[in-house]
């Protein structure tokens, strides 16, 4: 999602790559499905030391971009990730550092900030409720005020990597009131409990929250500002998810193309059929406007620019819808054994199968496109 064109940005995505392609191949992704693991922690420790961690966070604060860009670099990491389907909890992190570094009374958080950043510990964006869809804004999970502190109760689920995570930030209401707030997953009243996931190691949880008590600096912003932050971690969401999108489209494509010039039938190439040729032409077509739809978001959300929950909403509608669509499309190509549990395509599958329900549906971000252009 960003053109590699300094030396800088040069060596951090061929770094990167180099890291993913040895480190988290999708022969690691079958060996971490097959131990029943998500990831692993010294190889999320590796990965934060390549920066990842830090393309959020201002350099006052210890991080820094390539590009000076921090979400278009992020975007690009994320791209990258989409041709393994990697593991890691980086979009976890990552909206979890987003509320951490832009909310005022960010010098209470300092230390959480530089342990997420190093790697050293985990955390995960608590915002989805059972049985409802994308509401960020309308949580039932409560809080109150309580002993000069917050009382938390509730439940969330689909938390991503919960126990993996030492601490959630978790999206309560009081009234009309709505707050995050940082609870440990070791805190009296915490109940994880992992849910099933239909990608590989992308694992989920749901998480109770018992009459848990915190203290007055688990609170990140104030009343006023939660809002904005919720919106603009939503967004960062969004967008991450559709340029891993673009990234799987892209590797999917390509290898799907060079197996039609492989395959022969009756003596000649699958990619010589006329029939194959179109539905490689609209693939191809589509691919290019899943990339455009997401540049654009990217670049909208990088700045905070008035559009930039529409252009998220755009781009997660259309790469949510057409992703499954090219991906299935891909599976028909190679027959009989693009059904298999041998071939790759279906890790690749799993993950925009997932992602297009995560973060807002197509239909509910339809919905709010069509509310958005209404006003």
């Amino acid at each position: 999602m960003t053109a590699v064109d300094s030396p800088e940005k040069i060596l951090f995505s061929s770094t990167t790559q180099a890291f993913l392609s040895k480190e988290a191949s999708l022969r690691h992704v079958r060996d971490l499905h097959a131990a029943g693991e998500s990831f692993d922690g010294a190889w999320w420790r590796r990965a934060a030391e390549l920066g990842w961690t830090a393309l959020l966070v201002p350099e006052e604060l210890g991080g820094g971009s390539a590009s000076g860009d921090g979400l278009t670099d992020l975007a690009m990491v994320a791209e990258l990730l989409g041709k393994t389907v990697a593991p890691g909890p980086l979009y976890a992190v990552s909206t979890v550092l987003a509320a951490l570094v832009a909310a005022s009374g960010r010098d209470r958080h300092a230390d959480l900030i530089e342990a997420l950043m190093s790697g050293e510990t985990v955390a995960s964006w608590a915002v989805y409720e059972p049985c409802r869809g994308w509401a960020p804004l309308d949580p039932r999970v409560t809080f109150a005020e309580v002993d000069g502190g917050y009382r938390i109760d509730g439940v969330k689920d689909r938390v991503e990597a919960a126990t993996q995570s030492a601490v959630l930030l978790v999206v309560a209401r009081c009234g009309d009131q709505v707050r995050q707030f940082l609870v440990p997953t070791n805190a009296p009243g915490v109940r994880i409990t992992p849910q099933e996931s239909i990608d590989l190691v992308k694992q989920y949880a749901e998480v109770r929250f018992d009459d848990v008590r915190l203290d007055s600096d688990s609170a990140v912003g104030s009343a006023a500002e939660t809002p904005a932050l919720i919106e603009r971690q939503s967004q960062i969401a969004q967008v991450l998810v559709c340029a891993e999108a673009v990234g799987i489209l892209q590797t999917v494509f390509d290898f799907t193309v060079q197996w039609a010039l492989d395959r022969h039938s009756f003596g000649r190439p699958l990619a010589s059929y006329q029939a194959l040729k179109h539905g490689f032409a609209d693939m191809k077509m589509w691919l290019e406007a899943c990339r455009a739809t997401t540049a654009a978001a990217v670049a909208d959300v990088s700045v905070g620019a008035p559009g930039a929950g529409l252009s998220a909403s755009i781009a997660k509608s259309y790469v949510g819808e057409l992703a499954s669509q090219i991906l299935q499309r891909c599976v028909q190509m190679h027959g009989g054994i693009g059904v298999t549990w041998e071939h790759d395509l279906h890790l690749y599958l799993r993950r925009v199968t997932l992602y297009r329900a995560m973060f807002g549906t197509p239909e509910e971000h339809n919905l709010r496109v069509y509310e958005m252009e209404s006003r």
